[in-house]
């Protein structure tokens, strides 16, 4: 909301703006929620928030995917009353522990398609659990609730709790916790909760900078490493100043193909960056940009081989693109915004035939792109394979956008005095009423 509102609503003076919120509480449960949470001492507010805990362990009700949004507010608002209502660290954090507690009862009635009730645990949960932890000074007993916690981490909410564990614990107490976790691992019989415990020793180990930690948690959960443990492992040991290790763990990947290739890539420029060994730098960086062009990439690959070689490689890589057979959205994005308007031009122009319209998250933007340049044959091309697609599809509900196109193609129409080996607009026209004239939808619609 902007500052000139809030000026505004503060001149109204407190009466009209406590008679407002009175009336939206009358009518709108978060609203009765914010009012009651406004006015509630600190006390009122735990106790508030001990009691909605209790009454959301016993309740059965299933919350569908429509109401997750609501829900997931009204969590946040109980986490919002111990915020404000709580002082102590240790209490703080023994709440936001009950908080946690309630993950099997929350997920269990709860369709969180949209991962809205998650991102209340994840985040608002999290961020509080290390405000109260920081201001605790039991370290040891902060140590064995998250033993407690851990292990009952059956839906994955409470990972969040180690994450940030390095901002409330120690090194000390953070070895102590490792240790406890690989020993609970040792003993577990339940393969997913003895895999849980030594991600948990893995996360730790990270936090420590202890690489060879790390490595002995993921072997001992996974035995023989695939991809993704070789580049974890290498990640590790790069972080920690050792990148011959870090090398040697990916080229003991045994299988390395497209599968996080950017990643391999990645690490791989940064450890013979830590080498000194400029000529592979300068060879996976034109790598990486070449696999996925972009403007983002392009300032990557410029800061290894230098700003002075901008223009020279932006006509370099316009002449690929146009040599290349096939047709990239990605490509045509990078000549665009990289300043080659007549080659972005040409390059769709000659690829008309490979758009494809039910890309239209891609194809969209470069259309109002090519018409805010004045690039009127090329818009119109790219409209013109949206709206084929939309009536191709014939889903009613696209239909208002394939109105939208139409009516752009009428407006582009007579600003295009060459239409090259492209049917005109009226022809084109005729020959979408031919094929989709049954849609009376749609014609409906654009007669309108």
């Amino acid at each position: 909301m902007s500052t000139k509102i809030r000026t505004q609503l503060i001149a109204l003076g407190p009466e009209k703006l406590a008679d407002a919120l009175l009336a939206m509480a009358d009518n709108y449960d978060e609203a009765a929620a914010l009012v009651a949470r406004l006015v509630a001492t600190p006390d009122e507010k735990v106790k508030r928030f001990k009691a909605k805990l209790a009454g959301l362990k016993r309740s059965r009700r299933f919350i569908d995917w429509r109401e997750g949004g609501s829900f997931a507010r009204d969590l946040a608002g109980l986490l919002t009353d111990l915020e404000e209502g709580v002082e102590d660290g240790k209490v703080g954090v023994e709440l936001v522990a009950r908080f946690f507690e309630c993950d099997r009862a929350v997920f269990e009635r709860c369709d969180d398609s949209n991962g809205m009730v998650g991102d209340v645990f994840r985040h608002d949960a999290s961020k509080l659990f290390v405000r109260f932890a920081a201001a605790c000074p039991d370290k040891k007993w902060l140590t064995e609730l998250l033993v407690k916690l851990f292990g009952g981490n059956d839906y994955g909410a409470r990972d969040c709790l180690l994450e940030s564990a390095a901002m409330f614990l120690p090194e000390e107490n953070l070895r102590g916790l490792a240790e406890q976790f690989w020993q609970l691992a040792e003993k577990e019989k339940d393969e997913y909760q003895r895999r849980s415990w030594y991600r948990g020793v893995e996360e730790l180990a990270a936090q420590l900078g202890d690489a060879p930690l790390f490595e002995k948690a993921r072997l001992a959960a996974w035995g023989e490493p695939g991809t993704a443990a070789c580049l974890d492992i290498a990640e590790v040991y790069l972080k920690t100043g050792e990148a011959q290790t870090a090398l040697a763990w990916i080229k003991r990947d045994k299988e390395p193909g497209a599968f996080m290739a950017d990643k391999r890539d990645q690490l791989l420029q940064a450890i013979y960056t830590e080498l000194g060994e400029s000529e592979k730098v300068t060879e996976i960086a034109w790598k990486r940009f070449r696999s996925h062009r972009s403007v983002a990439g392009l300032d990557e690959l410029l800061a290894v081989i230098g700003q002075e070689q901008r223009e020279t490689v932006i006509a370099g890589q316009a002449r690929e693109i146009m040599a290349a057979k096939g047709f990239s959205a990605s490509d045509a994005k990078f000549l665009l915004l990289s300043g080659c308007l007549d080659q972005a031009e040409n390059y769709l122009l000659q690829s008309v035939e490979q758009l494809n319209g039910d890309f239209y998250d891609s194809l969209l933007p470069l259309a109002q792109a090519m018409e805010k340049e004045a690039r009127h044959l090329a818009a119109s091309m790219l409209y013109r394979a949206l709206l084929d697609s939309i009536l191709r599809r014939a889903q009613t509900k696209t239909y208002p956008y394939g109105v939208r196109y139409l009516k752009k193609l009428d407006a582009l129409a007579p600003a295009i005095s060459n239409w090259q080996r492209f049917t005109g607009h009226e022809i084109y026209k005729k020959e979408l009423k031919l094929a989709h004239g049954r849609k009376h939808s749609f014609w409906g619609k654009y007669d309108k």
